[in-house]
């Protein structure tokens, strides 16, 4: 009789909700109080707030290729080992220099998990691959949307070991999720010898450095991401400065990541059915009229609503690049696809704040955010006369191998 339980994706999108839930709740708000707590002056603070966001730029790629020749549940586990015991470390840490060491250890959890569970979402799904990555990311978001309300609840003034101990909690679970993934794909790799599987990596490696469509399908997400890190950034500092209290502007953000965590199973459904092409642009396009409107707007209700309308274009855009990616890569090299994709998004949500900061400083709010919202339309251009829909690409590749 076949045993009953939870499916193998569900097993996923769980061990993904909690695993985002432990390393969101060990930053936001814990972290920067942690740094202050250390005496860490304000210059030195990003640094090591920024310190695990830079090894997803070196990371990504590789553990991408990794799970592509060892298997994906192997490469899954390994960063949940990294999810469930990096939280306790941070009760070791005396000096900044022990937290910028966790931090960067912590830092491998997210960059390995993000590629290799998309990969895997990708290796199981043909039909309505769009839709299931989106769900997948949905459920991540969930944990990243609830993990500061428990994080606060569980600082007591300057003592923050409840916190880091709910964090190894949520990380240990995700462990036990994880290893309520199936071993199949662990089982199909090793009917080839390794030496083979890593000759074969070798050789779409270089086909996914030449690829032309999926580095560009890549630099819209990070575009997306770019306008992303310039308002989450800048937008506070604006609404400040016009005299808001942070109590009705925090909602606005709340605000976002709910539009962004609800909608984006539909908008990978539409991504199914419309083409990826076409919702990748429409999303870029309804980001960046948000974003270029919002310093000309005084009213609350109406910065809701353009703070809703970019978390949709969020949702729009990045529920199909992972699935368009995924598409115009051969299968044997999901992985790796996936983790440029990911490197490549990291540089542009580190760009944007870096970016809009200077830009801020020489024209103004109204310029900086017109300048954003500039980028996302002329990216969207690019892409409409160069990229071509993923059945055209890979016959091209086809015929070009």
């Amino acid at each position: 009789m076949r045993k009953r339980g939870l499916s193998p994706f569900l097993w996923l999108c769980f061990m993904g909700g909690l695993a985002i839930l432990s390393s969101t709740m060990s930053k936001n708000p814990a972290l920067p109080l942690f740094i202050k707590s250390l005496g860490v002056s304000e210059g030195a603070l990003g640094f090591i707030a920024a310190a695990s966001t830079v090894v997803g730029i070196v990371v990504s790629l590789p553990a991408g290729a990794l799970s592509d020749v060892l298997g994906r549940r192997r490469v899954i586990i390994l960063s949940m080992l990294v999810f469930a015991s990096a939280p306790f470390l941070y009760l070791l840490v005396r000096e900044p220099w022990h937290l910028v060491l966790v931090r960067v250890y912590h830092g491998f959890a997210t960059a390995i998990l993000g590629p290799v569970a998309m990969a895997m979402v990708a290796d199981t799904f043909q039909e309505g691959r769009g839709e299931r990555m989106a769900w997948y990311s949905s459920a991540t978001m969930i944990g990243r949307f609830v993990a500061p309300s428990i994080g606060g609840l569980l600082i007591l003034g300057n003592d923050f070991r409840l916190v880091y101990l709910g964090c190894g909690i949520a990380g240990t679970l995700a462990l036990l999720s994880a290893l309520q993934l199936p071993k199949t794909a662990e089982v199909q790799r090793e009917r080839s010898s390794l030496s083979a599987n890593w000759a074969k990596m070798r050789v779409e490696l270089g086909i996914l450095f030449t690829h032309r469509d999926i580095l560009l399908t890549s630099a819209m997400e990070a575009g997306q991401y770019f306008a992303f890190g310039a308002v989450e950034t800048f937008l506070p500092l604006y609404l400040a400065g016009l005299g808001w209290q942070p109590r009705i502007i925090g909602p606005l953000f709340t605000a976002q990541v709910v539009v962004t965590t609800l909608t984006k199973p539909f908008m990978g459904r539409l991504s199914d059915r419309v083409g990826r092409k076409v919702a990748i642009m429409g999303g870029l396009a309804v980001s960046a009229l948000a974003a270029g409107a919002m310093p000309w707007v005084a009213n609350w209700f109406l910065m809701a609503v353009l703070t809703g309308l970019f978390g949709l274009g969020v949702a729009t855009v990045t529920s199909s690049t992972s699935a368009m990616v995924s598409e115009l890569s051969r299968a044997t090299a999901y992985g790796a696809s996936l983790g440029m994709l990911s490197s490549i998004m990291d540089i542009g949500h580190s760009a944007g704040p870096i970016v809009t900061g200077i830009l801020v400083a020489s024209i103004g709010y109204t310029g900086a955010f017109g300048v954003v919202a500039a980028v996302l339309l002329v990216l969207a251009a690019v892409f409409q006369a160069v990229v071509r829909p993923p059945q055209q690409a890979r016959i091209a590749t086809r015929e070009g191998s």
